[in-house]
């Protein structure tokens, strides 16, 4: 059963390495497997006897501090869902994520969080505060410092179908979705993450990603300590540039996992104010966007470690592929890798699966993948057809069996019949040495009903134009595929996990050249 549950997972790991460091808050103090198990099972008895019963959700609304991932692990202990929350969120964001979760408690730092807090008391939702000062203290939790009954949590038995996680979809397309995933989803990804990149008590990561979704959540946290290793969170609780390597030195990490704009900014500085000694690290992941091939070379020359790209989704408690480990055989620019742990078929619109090289909708099954969005059947009878989850996602295997993605259905751009895909847009304006990040995107067109353009920051000091991006595009590029028009820019918009949406880089683009209405993409 323990290998059913996370949480049964994760206290056999307490119990095999008591003494190890699980968790590092930089420059302040280490915890122990034994010492985190044991913060963890006190303040899960406290939200018993806070009144948190089986199944309720509570909302998590704070930085990657040691007390998310206290209290993260104490909701689910006592067999409650935890919904974590991205700080950044509006009051009126926050009233509809505390709304549609259906909210019993929200629980941030002493900081507190003004907005999250107006709409918990518009929804009269309770809010507690959880604070750790150092290793050896107490977890404060206030107002409700009821006195813990630790025999409240002692009977209580987690169960597989237990729902732990609730999150949203990031909704590029539409209304974000609620995703329930249970016990045994994110045991079964903890698993699968483990065993494709060997992650064993030897190994140690800095948290890069907000820990409010589940890159940062299932493929940074959960699997490291799923594995007895060992997780430094930054003092600033996020990602600083300017502190990364140095964290990475002092705990001696052997990897760590980022999206594409993170790598690009960690290159970047890396180009203008490189360190004088980098750690020896067994690979660095890539997940959650596409990673041009041309990063992908710079990311390995520069800090001589494999760069694996893979492939996640929410409602999959994050991994489906990834590129193997150089031991277990090539890893291809371009490719986010085979199938880990779960079955997956490319299907054409009628359910036939599709030979090699052919491009269909990317379609799985398995312990990982959630059973339904929340209250969502219209989605629901979309997503599950034919016996298989379906993506939304274009691509197809190569003759090797690697995945290769063309992009997201509803973002292909149809020019006039001709669909082009944008992330091999992508690759060709970020193999250009002079830019730095870049999106490609369509737009609305009389002629050919939609048409291709694309935004790109230029890397500092260059003074690339529109005119050169164009000459190097038709050089790359069949013609259908060269971009009308070329946006320079200096900031592209992003979301909170730095993900570029293109119907956002659409609209925002579009809008600035149009008085007229401007479409929104996406239903």
């Amino acid at each position: 059963m323990e290998n059913q549950t996370l949480t049964g997972l994760l206290t056999r790991i307490a119990g095999e390495f008591p003494s190890r460091r699980a968790i590092s808050v930089s420059g302040k103090f280490d915890l122990t497997y034994a010492r985190l198990h044991e913060l963890v099972e006190t303040a899960a008895s406290r939200l018993v006897s806070a009144g948190v019963h089986v199944g309720d959700v509570v909302a998590l609304v704070f930085p990657n501090t040691v007390e998310f991932v206290i209290m993260f692990l104490a909701v689910i202990r006592a067999r409650a869902t935890a919904a974590p929350l991205n700080q950044a969120y509006t009051s009126d964001e926050f009233e509809f994520y505390l709304g549609d979760s259906e909210s019993k408690l929200l629980l941030t730092s002493k900081e507190g969080n003004a907005s999250a807090q107006a709409a918990a008391s518009k929804l009269k939702i309770p809010h507690t505060t959880a604070t750790l000062s150092e290793a050896s203290a107490e977890l404060t939790l206030s107002p409700t410092q009821s006195e813990s009954n630790p025999d409240s949590v002692t009977k209580l038995t987690n169960e597989p179908t237990d729902v732990s996680l609730f999150l949203h979809t990031s909704g590029t397309t539409s209304r974000p979705k609620g995703v329930p995933l249970t016990q045994l989803n994110l045991a079964a990804s903890v698993q699968n993450i483990k065993s494709v990149y060997k992650l064993t008590e030897s190994d140690s990561t800095v948290i890069v990603l907000p820990l409010f979704h589940v890159h940062g959540l299932l493929a940074g946290l959960l699997s490291s300590l799923g594995a007895g290793a060992a997780v430094a969170l930054p003092a600033a609780g996020r990602f600083s540039a300017s502190t990364f390597w140095s964290d990475m030195l002092k705990y001696n990490a052997t990897w760590y996992t980022a999206v594409p704009t993170i790598h690009q900014i960690i290159l970047d500085r890396h180009l203008g104010n490189p360190e004088p000694v980098y750690p020896k690290l067994r690979f660095i992941r890539s997940c959650s966007a596409s990673l041009a091939p041309a990063i992908m070379a710079r990311l390995e020359e520069a800090f001589e470690a494999p760069v694996l790209e893979a492939y996640a989704m929410t409602e999959a408690a994050h991994l489906m592929a990834s590129n193997p480990l150089p031991e277990d055989g090539p890893h291809k620019p371009g490719s986010v890798g085979k199938p880990v742990g779960q079955e997956m078929v490319i299907l054409d619109e009628n359910g036939v699966v599709q030979e090699t090289q052919i491009n269909g909708e990317v379609c799985i099954r398995g312990l990982n993948v959630t059973k339904g969005y929340k209250n969502n059947p219209e989605a629901n009878k979309a997503a599950y057809q034919f016996g298989w989850f379906h993506t939304g996602d274009l691509g197809y295997f190569d003759s090797d069996g690697y995945l290769h993605l063309v992009g997201r259905i509803k973002e292909l751009i149809n020019r006039g019949g001709e669909k082009i895909s944008p992330i091999e847009v992508d690759a060709i304006l970020l193999s250009h040495p002079a830019i730095a990040q870049a999106v490609a995107f369509g737009v609305p067109d009389d002629k050919y009903g939609e048409e291709i353009n694309c935004a790109i920051i230029p890397r500092e000091g260059s003074d690339i134009d529109e005119a050169e991006v164009l000459r190097f595009c038709k050089k790359n590029l069949a013609a259908f595929k060269v971009p009308k028009k070329v946006f320079l820019t200096d900031s592209l918009p992003k979301t909170a996990t730095g993900k570029i949406q293109r119907r956002f880089v659409a609209e925002h683009f579009l809008a600035q050249i149009s008085t007229a209405k401007v479409p929104k993409f996406g239903a």
